[in-house]
């Protein structure tokens, strides 16, 4: 008989565990009859998994492959960045920054590039080195959740609307602008909060700025000459942006596939009536219908063009690689244009999927009971995110656009 030691036996006991059938189950069940009876109704049952089948295969080809392109490029061109001292020189320039705009320490910048270069989850990782660590007060932890969040998959995003067209350069700058204005109102509501739940009072402006230069005057290297240096860190970057353009996957098929069943409507028109042909990205046209009612209010605070472009930042709540999944179509459809592209990509790096993350870093860490102050804090962030490069792109239109 195997013997189970100490650790695995708390790991067995701390497995979350629930009634085999509960209510939930029974919810669930109605909630996927009810959805595909709706689209069944109205596109036929038949026609419709034809077309979730074509639009899923479609992602795949054309949009995650490009993606996946997309990230490997970034993650070598940011390897190379690090090894050669350029991310350490950014870093340099920007932490002398961080106290007066978001009220920490120096060291945070790093946090916020390294996050910039990959995913929310990274800055976890910088969290638990006691050499990084140290230069936070207590109530300042906790906001490393919101910092690191705000630039999630940040040069994918920029990379990858730079790469939808020339007109979408700018835009894109002005969106990473944007995402800035977005992590500095999260991350100063989220420090408002956790100066409360620690019992801290009034500003706090002591800083030991000697640690923090010490903490950035060295990097690590690669072993070898300058060639063979740089040749490590295209490979490695690669492989890494690799990972993340497969992880991507799921979310991107999965989700865009759903809010493309929601958003658009048929394709064919028959005698002057639209008639459903079985093609990849028809829909029952549901969420233009609910967009409606809200569309007065979100159009003067971000500008879009059109109901449908609601779906891009709805969706960058759960996964912004998912949103970056149906962009493309929304230019081809005419659906957004330059301005949108600005807002989604401040939006987009700002929230970059938090809802899906935002737990489980607050329990990594150990401040799960602020969870819902992170998120609130965070939803703020992403709309100001939104706001902010919407009226960027206006000042920018009327300066250099005639």
């Amino acid at each position: 008989m195997k013997s189970i030691d100490f650790a695995e036996a708390t790991a067995v006991s701390s497995v979350k565990t629930k009634k085999s059938v509960s209510k939930e189950t029974y919810i669930f069940i109605l909630i996927v009859v009810g959805a595909f009876w709706y689209m069944g109704k109205t596109m036929g049952v038949g026609t419709m998994f034809d077309v979730i089948m074509k639009t899923a295969h479609d992602l795949l080809l054309n949009t995650v492959f490009f993606i996946l392109a997309i990230s490997v490029l970034a993650g070598s061109l940011s390897a190379l960045l690090s090894e050669f001292g350029v991310v350490a020189l950014i870093n340099k320039i920007i932490s002398p920054i961080m106290k007066p705009l978001y009220g920490l320490p120096g060291a945070a910048s790093i946090g916020a590039i390294t996050t910039y270069l990959s995913d929310n989850p990274a800055i976890i990782s910088l969290a638990k080195d006691k050499g990084f660590i140290k230069y936070f007060k207590n109530y300042q932890v906790p906001t490393l959740c919101n910092l690191g969040t705000a630039f999630g998959m940040g040069l994918v995003l920029t990379t990858y609307m730079m790469s939808l067209g020339q007109q979408f350069f700018i835009p894109a700058l002005i969106g990473n602008l944007g995402a800035i204005v977005g992590s500095i109102v999260s991350v100063r509501i989220m420090t408002y909060h956790t100066k409360k739940y620690y019992g801290i009072e009034g500003s706090d402006d002591i800083e030991d700025k000697k640690q923090i230069i010490d903490y950035g005057a060295t990097r690590e290297i690669r072993e070898g000459n300058v060639f063979e240096r740089s040749l490590d860190a295209i490979l490695e970057g690669g492989k890494s942006g690799v990972e993340l353009g497969l992880a991507i996957i799921p979310g991107v098929l999965f989700i865009c596939t759903i809010v493309m069943l929601l958003t658009f409507g048929p394709s064919g028109v028959e005698n002057g009536v639209s008639v459903y042909q079985g093609q990849a990205y028809e829909g029952v046209a549901l969420l233009p219908k609910l967009g409606k009612y809200i569309f007065p209010v979100i159009k003067p605070l971000f500008g879009f063009e059109s109901v449908e472009a609601l779906a891009l930042p709805i969706t960058s709540l759960g996964a912004v690689s998912a949103a970056m999944g149906f962009v493309k179509s929304f230019i081809d459809n005419g659906l957004i244009g330059p301005k949108d592209i600005a807002v989604f990509t401040a939006m987009g790096m700002c929230w970059s999927g938090y809802l899906s993350t935002h737990v489980g870093m607050m329990d990594a860490l150990n401040v799960r009971q602020l969870t819902n102050k992170a998120i609130f804090s965070h939803t703020i962030g992403g709309i100001a995110a939104g706001i902010a490069a919407n009226y960027g792109y206006m000042l920018y239109s009327l300066l250099f656009i005639k």
